[in-house]
């Protein structure tokens, strides 16, 4: 059975743990194959009481909350390990069996001086910010690329351990003092800090590659779940505002430890508007009361640091990118229902730069920070959406906003949302 990988095509909070739980009762293994806890997936799933449960997840794998599904947390991951034994113990109290997850022991782990280096730099930026969230994402990677970095299997050799805070160390500690005037963290209190992990995490470490390939071959299915999206990509996202991981359908295979050829479907997931958090160009975005009314109608609250989310209309230009770049066979809208009550739809199918249209991104970072949108304004609906089960039930202007958006983004739309709970859902092409 081949693989499968949700990918975020637009700039992240686009409802990628909703498209996974939607799949997770036909899905055998659920990866998250990069990032770490610098951002997070909402997850609503409706009780037999007729009541609802909301689970935020930073680290874990959406496929934590779904019985008989193995979570996997991938090599490219970054751990927090204080985050995910948090993570884990909430869980747990709420009655959520965490006992199948399995981490990878070549995944990296962040240590405390990389959430100081991450905070400390971010603020020496001054106006150049990247608007990182501050929780060490960035330098772990950046020891990672560097070779200095920890891993989770380094943890169960304390004589390997602490050569390797010692190397790290000898670099990071340099420039905590004497670039940013802090203290030197010891390789002591970090080893010790690690080690008190380590009971609790052997269990859940294996080759997680191995595992997945196994099932693989056993015919089992594996999704591949990204964190952030294609434009927080490091290498083809809106550089330098990304992410410091692979987000798109090539970090599925290389953040997870299975062959390109292994993988059949890359489904893509858009909001029907666009949002996007931290610094960066958005060219979209919007500085008025339609952008408060996507914000407040849409709660676009980060689900990991509560920060305010900037909103902007449905970006077709994008669509296509991210398509192309991760090769999407199918695209899940959400959030249509935020779109209700609005006399026009504004959607973006070009860009004006300079005079100069381009439908497609255009090359240089200079040419998209100026980028201008060339709207399309489609008609709107006023009907409650948030009942609809097939895309008859939609209203015909919502119905037509869906195909007209389809037909802009370079794959077919096989699944609308129309609400925050699991039911609330439109399958118009089975994604299993």
């Amino acid at each position: 059975m081949p693989a499968i990988a949700i990918i975020g095509a637009q700039w992240g909070d686009e409802g990628k743990g909703k498209a996974t739980d939607l799949l997770g009762s036909r899905v055998d293994h659920v990866v998250k194959f990069n990032g770490g806890n610098n951002a997070g997936h909402t997850v609503v799933i409706d009780t037999p009481e007729g009541t609802s449960e909301k689970y935020a997840l930073h680290l874990l794998p959406s496929g934590i909350l779904t019985p008989g599904c193995t979570p996997v947390i991938g090599n490219g991951v970054v751990v927090d390990l204080s985050v995910l034994f948090e993570e884990i113990d909430g869980l747990e109290a709420r009655g959520v069996d965490t006992s199948g997850l399995r981490v990878s022991a070549s995944a990296h782990v962040i240590a405390d001086y990389h959430r100081s280096m991450d905070k400390v730099t971010e603020r020496f930026l001054g106006s150049r910010r990247i608007g990182t969230t501050g929780r060490g994402i960035g330098p772990t990677y950046a020891d990672k690329i560097n070779r200095i970095g920890i891993r989770v299997q380094d943890l169960f050799d304390v004589g390997i351990l602490t050569q390797k805070v010692e190397g790290a160390l000898e670099l990071r500690n340099q420039v905590l003092t004497k670039i940013y005037n802090r203290r030197a963290v010891t390789v002591e209190e970090i080893v010790e800090d690690l080690t008190s992990y380590v009971d609790r995490l052997r269990p859940m470490v294996c080759d997680t590659g191995l595992l997945l390939n196994q099932a693989l071959d056993r015919d089992e299915v594996v999704l591949l779940e990204a964190g952030q999206a294609t434009l927080l990509d490091i290498d083809h996202g809106t550089y330098p505002f990304v992410t410091s991981s692979s987000a798109t359908a090539g970090g599925a295979c290389t953040g997870s430890g299975i062959p390109p050829t292994r993988l059949s479907q890359v489904i893509g997931i858009v909001k029907a508007y666009a949002t996007r958090v931290g610094e960066g160009p958005f060219p979209t975005e919007l500085h008025d009361d339609a952008g408060e009314h996507l914000r407040k109608t849409g709660a676009e609250y980060g689900t990991t640091t509560g920060r305010p989310r900037r909103c902007g209309w449905y970006d077709a230009v994008v669509a296509r990118y991210a398509a192309r770049v991760n090769g999407v066979t199918d695209f899940v809208l959400t959030k249509l229902d935020v779109l209700t009550g609005l006399e026009q739809v504004p959607v973006c199918v070009a860009y004006d730069v300079d005079g100069v249209r381009h439908d497609e991104m255009p090359v240089s970072q200079t040419d998209f920070h100026h980028a201008t949108p060339i709207y399309e304004h489609l008609p709107g609906w006023w009907e409650d959406i948030s009942q609809a089960r097939t895309f008859e039930d939609l209203p015909a202007n919502a119905q037509a906003y869906v195909e007209a958006v389809e037909a802009m983004s370079g794959a077919r739309i096989s699944v609308v949302g129309v609400g925050p709970s699991r039911a609330a859902t439109i399958v118009r092409h089975p994604l299993l």
